[in-house]
C-alpha cells in the first residue's frame, strides 16, 4: 500500500482536487430561465464514485464551505447570503447527491457500468429533489414571487434531464476506468 495513502494525505488530496472541479464546473453552463446548466452535477456524480460516499460528500462539503465564507465559487458568486438564493437547494443536493452516489457505487470494489450509472442517476434524482424543493419554497414564501408546481418542475428538473443524462452516462463510463486505478491506493 501506498505511504501517502496510509497517512490521510491522499485522500484530502482527493477532496481537494473534487471541491475544485466543482468550483470550475460552475463556470462551465449554459443558460437557461431561473437556473443554469453548469457541469457541476457531472464532477458530483464522478466525487461520489470515484471516492466513495463519505470523501464524495466530503469534496462537496469543502466546496460549500469555501463558497460559503465568501470565495465565487458558486455559479452567482459567493458568501452567507447565497443561502437565499433559490438555486441553494442544488447546493445542498450535492452534498447528499455525492453521498447517496458513492454508497450505490462504491458498495463493491470492481462496480459495474449498470452499477455506475444506477448510482449517478440516484444521486441525480437527490439533488433534482433538493434543489426543485427548495427553489419552490424560497420564491412562494420568503420572495413572495409565486411560481406554480409545474413551473418549478419544468425549468428546476425536466430542462436538465437530456443534459445531466448525457452527463451521467459519460461520469459512469469515466468512473469505470479510473476506479482501478484509485483501488490501488485505496485504504
Amino acid at each position: 500500500m501506498n505511504p501517502v495513502a496510509k497517512s490521510g494525505t491522499y485522500h484530502m488530496i482527493l477532496c481537494a482536487l473534487f471541491a475544485a472541479l466543482i468550483a470550475v464546473g460552475a463556470f462551465i453552463r449554459i443558460p437557461v430561465p431561473l437556473v443554469p446548466f453548469t457541469m457541476q452535477t457531472f464532477f458530483v456524480s464522478l466525487s461520489g464514485m470515484l471516492l466513495g460516499k463519505k470523501y464524495g460528500a466530503t469534496s462537496v462539503l469543502l466546496y460549500l464551505f469555501i463558497g460559503l465564507v465568501g470565495l465565487p465559487v458558486f455559479t452567482q458568486g459567493g458568501g452567507i447570503g447565497y443561502v437565499l438564493k433559490p438555486s441553494f437547494g442544488y447546493l445542498i443536493g450535492f452534498v447528499l447527491g455525492a453521498f447517496v452516489t458513492g454508497l450505490i457505487a462504491r458498495r463493491v470494489q470492481q462496480p459495474s457500468f449498470k452499477r455506475l450509472l444506477v448510482a449517478a442517476f440516484a444521486g441525480l434524482g437527490v439533488i433534482y429533489t433538493c434543489g426543485t424543493a427548495y427553489f419552490y419554497f424560497l420564491s412562494n414564501f420568503y420572495l413572495g414571487t409565486p411560481v406554480g408546481v409545474w413551473t418549478a418542475l419544468l425549468y428546476c428538473f425536466l430542462v436538465f434531464i437530456p443534459g445531466d443524462g448525457a452527463m451521467s452516462v459519460i461520469a459512469a463510463l469515466v468512473a469505470r476506468r479510473m476506479i482501478p486505478l484509485l483501488n490501488k491506493n485505496r485504504l
